[in-house]
Protein backbone atom coordinates (compact mmCIF):
# COMPACT_ATOMS: atom_id res chain seq x y z
CA UNK A 1 0.00 0.00 0.00
CA UNK A 2 1.44 3.37 -1.03
CA UNK A 3 2.07 6.03 1.58
CA UNK A 4 -0.13 9.13 1.85
CA UNK A 5 2.68 11.69 1.54
CA UNK A 6 0.39 14.68 2.01
CA UNK A 7 -0.82 13.30 5.34
CA UNK A 8 2.77 12.57 6.40
CA UNK A 9 3.81 16.09 5.44
CA UNK A 10 1.06 17.71 7.52
CA UNK A 11 1.61 15.43 10.50
CA UNK A 12 5.40 15.03 10.55
CA UNK A 13 6.62 18.12 8.67
CA UNK A 14 7.29 20.17 11.82
CA UNK A 15 9.25 17.29 13.39
CA UNK A 16 11.37 16.87 10.24
CA UNK A 17 11.94 20.62 10.05
CA UNK A 18 13.17 20.68 13.67
CA UNK A 19 15.63 17.86 12.89
CA UNK A 20 16.92 19.68 9.82
CA UNK A 21 17.24 22.98 11.71
CA UNK A 22 19.12 21.29 14.52
CA UNK A 23 21.60 19.69 12.15
CA UNK A 24 21.98 22.45 9.55
CA UNK A 25 21.59 25.46 11.88
CA UNK A 26 20.16 27.55 9.05
CA UNK A 27 16.37 28.00 8.76
CA UNK A 28 16.37 28.40 4.97
CA UNK A 29 18.61 25.40 4.34
CA UNK A 30 16.58 23.42 6.87
CA UNK A 31 13.31 24.22 5.08
CA UNK A 32 14.83 23.14 1.76
CA UNK A 33 16.14 19.95 3.33
CA UNK A 34 12.75 19.19 4.91
CA UNK A 35 11.08 19.44 1.51
CA UNK A 36 13.75 17.23 -0.01
CA UNK A 37 13.10 14.61 2.68
CA UNK A 38 9.48 14.39 1.57
CA UNK A 39 10.51 14.36 -2.10
CA UNK A 40 12.75 11.38 -1.31
CA UNK A 41 9.88 9.63 0.48
CA UNK A 42 7.63 10.44 -2.48
CA UNK A 43 10.14 8.82 -4.85
CA UNK A 44 10.22 5.65 -2.76
CA UNK A 45 6.57 5.60 -1.64
CA UNK A 46 5.67 2.43 -3.54
CA UNK A 47 8.33 0.42 -1.70
CA UNK A 48 7.79 1.89 1.78
CA UNK A 49 5.21 1.01 4.40
CA UNK A 50 3.55 3.23 6.95
CA UNK A 51 5.18 1.37 9.85
CA UNK A 52 7.20 3.69 12.12
CA UNK A 53 6.85 6.76 9.88
CA UNK A 54 8.53 9.11 12.35
CA UNK A 55 11.61 6.89 12.47
CA UNK A 56 11.73 6.67 8.69
CA UNK A 57 11.42 10.43 8.30
CA UNK A 58 13.98 11.23 11.03
CA UNK A 59 16.50 8.79 9.59
CA UNK A 60 15.96 10.17 6.08
CA UNK A 61 16.31 13.75 7.38
CA UNK A 62 19.45 12.89 9.33
CA UNK A 63 21.12 11.23 6.35
CA UNK A 64 20.12 14.01 3.96
CA UNK A 65 21.39 16.75 6.31
CA UNK A 66 24.64 14.95 7.04
CA UNK A 67 25.22 14.54 3.31
CA UNK A 68 24.61 18.26 2.80
CA UNK A 69 27.03 19.11 5.58
CA UNK A 70 29.67 16.86 4.00
CA UNK A 71 29.11 18.48 0.60
CA UNK A 72 29.26 21.98 2.07
CA UNK A 73 32.53 21.13 3.80
CA UNK A 74 34.01 19.99 0.48
CA UNK A 75 32.87 23.08 -1.41
CA UNK A 76 31.71 25.93 0.84
CA UNK A 77 29.39 28.48 -0.76
CA UNK A 78 30.97 31.57 0.74
CA UNK A 79 34.11 31.11 2.82
CA UNK A 80 34.31 34.76 3.84
CA UNK A 81 30.77 34.84 5.22
CA UNK A 82 31.32 31.57 7.08
CA UNK A 83 34.51 32.89 8.66
CA UNK A 84 32.81 36.14 9.71
CA UNK A 85 29.96 34.21 11.33
CA UNK A 86 32.41 32.00 13.23
CA UNK A 87 34.35 34.98 14.49
CA UNK A 88 31.21 36.86 15.50
CA UNK A 89 29.62 33.93 17.29
CA UNK A 90 32.63 32.45 19.04
CA UNK A 91 34.13 33.55 22.32
CA UNK A 92 37.37 31.83 21.36
CA UNK A 93 37.79 32.26 17.59
CA UNK A 94 40.05 29.21 17.36
CA UNK A 95 37.62 26.87 19.17
CA UNK A 96 35.16 26.22 16.29
CA UNK A 97 37.97 25.66 13.82
CA UNK A 98 39.75 23.31 16.19
CA UNK A 99 36.55 21.39 16.88
CA UNK A 100 35.76 21.13 13.17
CA UNK A 101 39.28 19.95 12.44
CA UNK A 102 39.07 17.33 15.18
CA UNK A 103 35.71 16.07 13.89
CA UNK A 104 37.04 15.92 10.33
CA UNK A 105 39.99 13.82 11.48
CA UNK A 106 37.75 11.55 13.55
CA UNK A 107 35.29 10.88 10.72
CA UNK A 108 37.79 10.88 7.84
CA UNK A 109 38.21 7.11 7.83
CA UNK A 110 34.70 6.22 9.02
CA UNK A 111 31.74 5.03 7.00
CA UNK A 112 29.01 7.63 6.43
CA UNK A 113 26.62 5.58 8.55
CA UNK A 114 28.90 6.11 11.57
CA UNK A 115 27.97 9.80 11.52
CA UNK A 116 24.31 8.83 11.49
CA UNK A 117 24.86 6.49 14.42
CA UNK A 118 26.62 9.23 16.39
CA UNK A 119 23.83 11.76 15.73
CA UNK A 120 21.05 9.32 16.62
CA UNK A 121 22.71 8.22 19.85
CA UNK A 122 24.56 11.28 21.09
CA UNK A 123 22.37 14.10 19.79
CA UNK A 124 18.93 12.50 19.70
CA UNK A 125 19.41 10.33 22.77
CA UNK A 126 18.28 7.07 21.16
CA UNK A 127 19.30 3.90 22.97
CA UNK A 128 21.77 1.53 21.35
CA UNK A 129 18.89 -0.82 20.54
CA UNK A 130 16.91 1.99 18.88
CA UNK A 131 19.94 3.12 16.88
CA UNK A 132 20.64 -0.45 15.77
CA UNK A 133 17.07 -0.84 14.56
CA UNK A 134 17.22 2.48 12.68
CA UNK A 135 20.44 1.75 10.83
CA UNK A 136 19.93 -1.98 10.35
CA UNK A 137 22.87 -3.13 12.44
CA UNK A 138 23.33 -5.23 15.54
CA UNK A 139 23.58 -3.55 18.94
CA UNK A 140 27.14 -4.82 19.29
CA UNK A 141 28.03 -3.30 15.90
CA UNK A 142 26.63 0.08 16.96
CA UNK A 143 28.40 -0.15 20.32
CA UNK A 144 31.69 -0.98 18.58
CA UNK A 145 31.42 1.97 16.17
CA UNK A 146 30.67 4.38 19.03
CA UNK A 147 33.54 2.97 21.10
CA UNK A 148 35.96 3.38 18.19
CA UNK A 149 34.76 6.96 17.66
CA UNK A 150 35.31 7.80 21.33
CA UNK A 151 38.76 6.20 21.30
CA UNK A 152 39.75 8.03 18.13
CA UNK A 153 38.50 11.32 19.60
CA UNK A 154 40.48 10.76 22.79
CA UNK A 155 43.64 9.88 20.83
CA UNK A 156 43.36 12.91 18.59
CA UNK A 157 42.55 15.20 21.50
CA UNK A 158 45.68 13.99 23.32
CA UNK A 159 47.78 14.69 20.21
CA UNK A 160 46.34 18.19 19.70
Amino acid sequence: MALDIEQFYRRYGPMVLRRCERLLRDPEKAADAMHDVFVEILRRRETLTDEAPSSLLLLTATNLCLNRLRSARRKPEDKDEELLMQIASAEDPAAPAAARSLLARIFRSEKASTGTIAVLHMLDGLTLEEVAAEVGMSVSGVRKRLRILKERAAELEDVS
